[in-house]
């Protein structure tokens, strides 16, 4: 971090301007100590009509990024890199801002393999360099509630069930159906349902999958994770479905039922002792507002201030541990990915 942005905002620059990084850094914009700074994309133009296309608060000047077109250029500008492109190319903007000693917010799934995972954590411990997924799920107002305090009235954990299922066309042109750019529903939707599972349970003992592969992608995917003294999750993604889209976790003395959404709730009932209730957030941004996103753009802000090298809510061991339950998934339905670069 610059001694110029020590007390200022910080300089954000985002690799991968498309859709997911359009929204998140609209959100970006939300924080007065956030301004972004720089673009990165293999086209100029593409990099340069990012700007336009933000979603400015009221009140808020709309950013001037600088446009570049690698990432060698993007660092020296910036205290923040954000990884927005397909998960196949993620290694090549985050190896080098790790070993530049440049944060890097990445988005989820961190990565299409479980080895390039690996390495991108091993470069974040070795250069002792702040590393994050973007699953802005575990910094949802509710999701933190449900962990820090209504877990606990229902006893020990038992079974979770999780779905996220969406019905999407094939579309030989659309990313989710290319496997050259890491397509498939487990990289896209079933990230989250796996990720909320290995919060709350940890690493299972054994994962069994069962599902469909299509146009050399997973299609739709069910898999059952095992625990210790017979505890089990079963989580379920698909784009061949419309799905519930919601959760159910169920402890020795009630349960808990997050839906709809269960990645971003607005409500979560609570049954336990006979007794039923409802929490409910108004807002799933938080005080600032927004879509979900700056919970977790606040936290790793303060992790970056602090000088952290580690966020304690997405950790780099949970990270890796999401990974080895997709890539095992992966691997038992058939799908395989080009190697990346980077």
């Amino acid at each position: 971090m610059s001694a110029a942005t020590e007390n200022g905002p910080l300089r954000w620059g985002v690799v991968g301007p498309g859709r997911i990084g359009r929204t998140v850094m609209s959100e970006l914009l939300l924080l007065p100590d956030a301004e972004l700074t720089a673009v990165c994309s293999r086209s100029r133009d593409r990099a340069a009509a990012f700007a336009a296309d933000l979603e400015v608060p009221e009140g808020r000047q709309r950013p001037e990024p600088v446009t570049v077109t690698s990432v060698e250029e993007l660092l020296p500008l910036v205290d923040v890199v954000y990884v927005a492109t397909p998960h196949l190319q993620h290694p090549e903007a985050v190896l080098p801002a790790l070993q530049a000693g440049v944060p890097v917010l990445c988005e989820k799934a961190v990565a299409a393999r479980m080895s390039d995972a690996q390495r991108m954590v091993d470069a974040a411990r070795e250069h002792r360099t702040l590393f994050m997924e973007a699953m802005w799920m575990r910094f949802n107002p509710l999701h933190r509630l449900l962990v820090d305090e209504l877990l606990e009235g229902i006893g020990p954990i038992r079974r979770i069930t999780a779905d996220l299922s969406v019905h999407r066309d094939h579309d030989p042109d659309d990313r989710l159906w290319d496997p050259a750019r890491g397509g498939g529903t487990l990289l896209d939707l079933g990230v989250y349902p796996v990720s909320f599972v290995q919060w709350l349970l940890g690493t299972p003992l054994s994962v069994a999958v069962h599902g469909e592969r299509a146009h050399d992608v997973d299609a739709s995917a069910t898999l059952l994770l095992r625990y210790p003294e017979g505890n089990a999750a079963q989580v379920s993604c698909s784009f061949r479905a419309v799905g519930t889209n919601g959760a159910t976790v169920v402890g020795e003395r009630g349960r808990v039922v997050i839906d709809p959404m269960m990645y971003k709730p607005h409500r979560i009932e609570v049954d336990r002792a006979g007794e039923h209730s409802q929490v409910h957030v108004a807002v799933p941004g938080g005080e600032l507002g927004g879509r979900g996103y700056t919970p977790m753009l606040m936290h790793f802000q303060e992790l970056v201030r602090s000088g952290a090298t580690e966020s304690p809510v997405m950790p780099l061991d949970d990270t890796l541990a999401v990974m080895r339950i997709l890539t095992d998934a992966l691997d038992e339905l058939g799908v395989s990915y080009p190697s990346s670069a980077g």
